[in-house]
């Protein structure tokens, strides 16, 4: 039956359901303490790092990051979709999905609004893969295809269509009214000039249908069949359609493979399927964009292992590089990226050919370890038999193993980065703890300053003590906003403690996100963490909660609620020192001889409040 599911009767299934029981009607459970754990089912694995919490309802795994409710892993398990999911679940309680077209919690729902656009890409996929069957014009498409060795089988598996020339092909078939249109306007479809004209977007290419992780139509890719520019052409950004956020073949990799054993990721569409037609499933590639933080993360959710495949000239070198710091905030422990670099004018699709499946996978077997590739790249033009540039290359590689997240792969980064440099261990932690973009200090006058600095380094504070005096980036806001919501999720009860009105004039996506948790809460006040986690399923808000629902392990095992009123403290206080902050960079700009008496003055009681609020932040608990 078609209709949106009503949210309610979501939070009453995931209310009757037991994870465990539906867990371990799959995989078999253990317990172990107040939790049950297994080997992870979506990766390889020896020593289970799979936990089901039967109080929160959720589960998490610390080796590949998968995370959610009853029905997110019906959804990944079975390889289903979430009405499927739905159904499986309310049948099992005996329960009848009830259906509706109603509005969402802000009016008129996301998935409601989005639905026809989806349905329509839907149709323009349809339109495309019979005009390569039955359009006149089709020859030069198959002609094209069959010469880059591809046969029916995978082109009917990646949907592979034909865009006949012409500029009103498409607009005849299915822009049949002003509504239509508009909406193949809204979808990149259709483009309308200055002066009114609507046209095709995509003329004489064969068509590429990039799928969401759903296996929904969300955009295009097309390559030109004559001399018209460019080459290749993507669908412009729509409303059901981000490129730093798809990676192209990631659908059709995971209908191959219940568990991955690796993702592969490449630089075009040819690429992904020359290597799938040889029987290497798992290739994706970015939509004319560097890699993102946003596709490493998508990845490591369903992998363990990215393998990165660049040529070996400069520009790939150059685009290694960013995909490296994409994935350095995502590697956690066990996770691993690495990069195969090809020869230069070579691409995956000539390698597959050239020595085959196996020859290919033993390049894949072969291919540069992270670690390898960063601490190359910061030596590269050094001479490190010199002090001064192993003292180079720790200043090139610190800002990079920085950005690595807690760990045991990061404690080994930096002692392979002692090894190289032959600095101690301690010295390098001591390098890593400083701020990164340390000013010199200005040249103010010991005798009125006294022992004061205003440049002296600051410790790194954590969400509960605050942020660094002088530090007004969004990030701080983001930081404490997260750790917030993650004591949330471990007692939603907390909300109780907080009105939502407090934090109104915060800035950011994840403070905006904390409020709409704690009105939820407040209006709901028996939700559970699986609840909350299906409340925002399916959107960027969802996947943010689902990790940090997994960081139970970093929750305090007391004193929570101090905890808990304390970062909401110090986000609200942050405001205020951002205030006070400008105040003293204002006049740390300033020449000291030139201020004025009542500005030393006031720069002499602004560094009192610093000592201060310093003071406050280091007493011990």
């Amino acid at each position: 039956m078609a209709g949106r599911i009503p949210q309610s009767f979501l939070d009453e299934l995931l209310n009757r359901v037991d994870i465990v029981d539906v867990i371990d009607r799959r995989v078999k459970l253990k317990k172990t303490g107040k939790n049950y754990s297994a080997c992870c089912p979506f990766h390889e694995e020896k020593t289970p790092s799979f936990s089901v919490n039967p109080d929160k309802q959720f589960y998490y795994c610390f080796g590949c990051g998968a995370t959610g409710n009853a029905i997110t892993f019906v959804m990944e398990y079975d390889n289903t979709e979430f009405p499927q999911a739905v159904e499986s679940l309310a049948a099992s309680c005996g329960l009848e999905v009830p259906r509706e077209s109603a509005s969402g919690r802000d009016g008129t729902s996301r998935s409601d609004t989005s639905r026809p656009l989806y349905d329509l890409m839907a149709k323009v996929a349809q339109v495309f893969q019979e005009a390569l069957r039955e359009h006149p014009e089709a020859k030069h498409a198959v002609d094209y295809l069959k010469g880059r060795g591809l046969t029916g089988h995978v082109a009917r598996d990646f949907g592979l269509g034909f865009a006949p020339p012409g500029w009103d092909y498409l607009l005849k078939i299915i822009g049949d009214n002003d509504q239509r249109r508009q909406q193949l306007i809204d979808i990149g479809m259709l483009v309308e000039s200055e002066n009114g004209k609507i046209y095709d977007r995509f003329r004489n290419r064969v068509m590429f249908p990039i799928r969401d992780r759903r296996g929904r139509v969300i955009a295009f890719g097309g390559r030109v069949l004559g001399d018209d520019k460019p080459k290749y052409l993507n669908s412009p950004e729509t409303a059901i359609f981000r490129k730093a956020q798809e990676l192209y073949g990631l659908y059709e990799a995971r209908q191959k493979h219940r568990q991955l054993p690796r993702v592969l990721v490449v630089e075009g569409y040819m690429d992904v399927i020359a290597l799938a037609q040889y029987g290497i499933t798992y290739a994706t590639a970015t939509l004319g964009t560097a890699t993102s933080k946003t596709h490493v993360e998508r990845i490591f959710k369903v992998c363990p292992e990215v393998v990165f495949c660049f040529d070996g000239d400069s520009a790939g070198r150059k685009a290694a590089l960013r995909a490296l710091e994409a994935a350095l905030p995502s590697l956690e422990d066990g996770r691993q990226a690495r990069f195969l670099f090809l020869p230069e004018g070579e691409d995956p699709d000539d390698a597959v050919r050239a020595g085959g499946a196996e020859r290919f996978e033993q390049l894949l077997d072969s291919a540069v370890p992270l670690e390898t590739f960063l601490f190359q790249f910061s030596a590269q033009g050094l001479n490190m038999d010199s002090l001064d540039g192993r003292a180079r290359m720790s200043k090139i590689a610190l800002p990079f193993l920085r950005q690595l997240p807690e760990g045991v792969y990061r404690q080994l980064m930096f002692q392979s980065l002692a090894e190289r440099t032959g600095l101690e261990l301690a010295s390098l932690l001591h390098l890593e703890s400083a701020p990164e973009d340390s000013v010199p200090p200005p040249a103010y006058p010991e005798a009125e300053l006294q022992s004061e600095s205003l440049d002296a380094p600051l410790p790194e504070l954590s969400a509960r003590a605050g942020s660094p005096f002088g530090e007004r980036s969004t990030r701080d806001y983001s930081n404490m906003a997260q750790a917030a919501i993650a004591l949330l999720l471990h007692r939603p009860d907390m909300a109780k403690m907080v009105e939502p009105h407090t934090l109104g004039e915060l800035e950011g996506q994840d403070v905006t996100l904390l409020i709409e948790l704690i009105q939820l809460l407040h209006r709901r006040p028996d939700s559970s963490t699986a609840m909350l986690l299906g409340h925002w399923y399916g959107t960027p808000q969802g996947d943010l909660l689902n990790r940090l629902a997994g960081q139970e392990r970093l929750i305090p095992a007391a004193g929570i609620e101090h905890e808990f009123s304390d970062t909401l403290r110090a986000l609200i206080q942050l405001p205020a020192d951002s205030k006070l902050s400008d105040k003293v960079d204002k006049l740390k700009l300033t020449n000291y001889s030139e201020i004025s008496d009542r500005e030393k003055q006031e720069l002499k009681q602004l560094l009192a409040v610093k000592a201060q609020r310093d003071a406050q932040r280091s007493k011990p608990e």
